[in-house]
């Protein structure tokens, strides 16, 4: 049934293809030539009829209606609607080669872990391998004609040695009205249990894989019966083909060749055959012939999958790796090639100018000049290069094409310092040792904490710290506080009746709480800055050595609230 031609067009050489085009079997010639003749004879019987058989008037409407067809027909989507069902076609027509139940891994497992030399032993492993391929012939039975050909009763099955006359009785009186292809599967999984009970199966992880393996079979059995139940929806396939047909009878008036003297466009010749209209009709119905034979492989054409093949094949593979295979070594002996680092197989003559070296990868073909190759550990140097790429992409590979070396872009400042310690433009000072930077100023707290929270954000990806290596931490002058776990605060009543003396105590002790505290208060917020109260020297070089931005306070939104609310008090008594 299946049609193999793959050693024929192994290698691709002039006239490869055209070999093929002789072949009978399984050719479109034998699915078409019966659809082609009647096309031909048809549109030969409507050309004598227009030239020969209708009078003049009639002809001038023959001629009006054959314009029309021609016409009209264009509008029949026939390419779009054609290729898209043949695409779903031959994705189901995979799908189900694909589902098709393959007992040799099962085999294998099972020759491996039911062990045993004995006859019980061997019995066990011939009846698994046998329920197996029993379920595969049911569910071929059911899918394809050409195995029910074979096996029309379940009496042959029993005839053929595929069950025994017991299974046959089991297997009819189960109350079910389903396909009971499943029900070999069910006796498989009850004899490997008792084999495992009898210890023959030597762990649950054998048992395991074996079952595994035989779930997957009786999937691929279940997508098998699943293609058959379920169809391409009919109406796409009824759609599909009076498409094809309809254009090809209205080509069959639109295609006829009228009178030239007429001076009808497109027919200033006047031949008896049209060959271009019969490729078209080749070439189409061709087309859709290739969904019928593959919308169904189970069939009995020439493309269908061989199924009885599949039958016996699986059935003697299978009982001979768990019988006749079983425990079955050869002399176990050295190798021609051990002592052989290296191995390497002779060739032949008829072989030998296939011997390749190895491939080691193909950037190992790349050659760098030999200046380009020496290790740059100036990272001056390297962000230069950097700078030049990034600002001009294109002719910095340009110019590694040609050879040409690369601008060199001015440097924002003189100094040759590594760029991890240098102080970047608007950086703040606190973030870097003050010998850096001598000729820094005092600034501004508000100034201070501006620049700083805007330092990072204005300043370009690669002037940032660490960019050319890894990430650094910031350099300060003196080590971070470690934080300490927060305590309790009391809340300062805001009454006037508070005596101003505990008030001023009060506000006094917070103060100074707030200043000697592990929470260091921002000397940005407006609470801080509108304190009338003078800190004193101890808060004073505290706050100083702290992180002059607005992200490194850790002090809450609800104490700098109250903070703010006892100066109020404060002022207000």
């Amino acid at each position: 049934m299946t049609v193999t031609y793959s050693r024929r067009v192994a290698d691709a050489r002039l006239g490869t293809f055209y070999c093929l085009l002789l072949r009978w079997k399984g050719s479109i010639y034998k699915l078409l030539y019966r659809e082609l003749l009647i096309f031909t004879v048809m549109y030969g019987t409507i050309s004598v009829t227009y030239r020969c058989i209708l009078t003049e008037e009639q002809r001038r409407m023959f001629e009006k209606l054959s314009v029309y067809c021609d016409q009209y027909a264009q509008l029949i989507p026939l390419s779009f609607v054609l290729g898209f069902y043949v695409t779903l076609v031959v994705s189901r027509w995979w799908g189900q080669y694909e589902s098709i139940p393959w007992p040799d891994r099962l085999s294998a497992l099972v020759s491996g872990h039911v062990r045993g030399a004995d006859e019980g032993a061997r019995l066990i492993r011939r009846s698994l391998m046998r329920y197996a391929n029993l379920s595969g012939i049911l569910i071929y039975r059911s899918v394809s004609t050409a195995v029910y050909k074979r096996f029309p009763t379940m009496s042959h099955l029993v005839q053929a040695g595929l069950m025994t006359a017991e299974e046959l009785r089991l297997l009819e009186e189960l109350p079910s009205p389903h396909n009971k292809f499943w029900v070999p599967c069910m006796w498989f999984v009850s004899l490997a249990m008792r084999a495992r009970s009898e210890g023959r199966i030597n762990n649950d992880v054998a048992m395991t894989a074996i079952l595994n393996e035989l779930n997957t079979l009786r999937s691929q059995c279940m997508r098998l019966y699943g293609y058959d139940w379920i169809s391409l929806p009919l109406v796409y396939t009824q759609v599909v083909t009076v498409a094809v047909y309809s254009f090809f009878l209205a080509c069959l008036i639109g295609r006829q060749f009228l009178d030239p003297t007429q001076g009808y466009p497109g027919h200033n010749l006047d031949f008896y055959l049209p060959i271009f209209t019969l490729l078209q009709f080749f070439f189409y119905v061709g087309w859709l012939k290739v969904a019928e034979q593959l919308i169904n492989p189970f069939g009995e054409d020439d493309d269908d999958f061989e199924t009885n093949w599949l039958v016996d094949r699986n059935l003697q593979v299978s009982l001979l790796s768990v019988d006749e295979m079983y425990d079955l070594v050869p002399l176990v002996e050295r190798d021609k090639y051990w002592d052989e680092s290296e191995p390497q197989p002779p060739y032949t003559a008829a072989s030998a100018e296939h011997r390749k070296p190895s491939f080691m990868g193909s950037a190992l073909d790349i050659s760098v000049p030999k200046e380009e190759m020496e290790f740059q550990h100036n990272l001056e140097q390297i962000k230069e290069h950097e700078e030049a790429n990034h600002s001009t992409p294109f002719l910095g590979s340009l110019s590694r094409i040609l050879g040409v070396q690369s601008p060199n872009f001015p440097r924002s400042t003189p100094t040759s310092r590594v760029s991890l310690l240098r102080r970047r433009p608007r950086a703040p000072f606190s973030r870097f040792p003050l010998y850096l930077h001598p000729e820094s100023s005092p600034m501004p707290s508000h100034a201070r904490n501006a620049d700083m929270e805007d330092a990072f954000s204005s300043m370009p990806l690669y002037e940032r710290p660490g960019f050319y290596s890894c990430p650094q931490t910031p350099i300060h002058c003196v080590p971070p506080s470690i934080p300490r776990p927060r305590l309790r605060r009391a809340y300062c009543s805001s009454s006037r009746s508070v005596n101003m003396t505990t008030a001023t105590n009060s506000n006094s002790n917070l103060c100074n709480g707030a200043a000697n505290s592990p929470w260091p208060i921002s000397r940005s917020t407006p609470a801080s800055t509108a304190n009338p109260v003078s800190p004193s020297p101890q808060t004073t070089q505290q706050t100083a050595n702290q992180h002059n931005s607005a992200n490194d306070s850790d002090i809450s939104l609800a104490e700098g609230n109250l903070l703010g609310a006892t100066v109020k008090v404060k002022e207000q008594l």
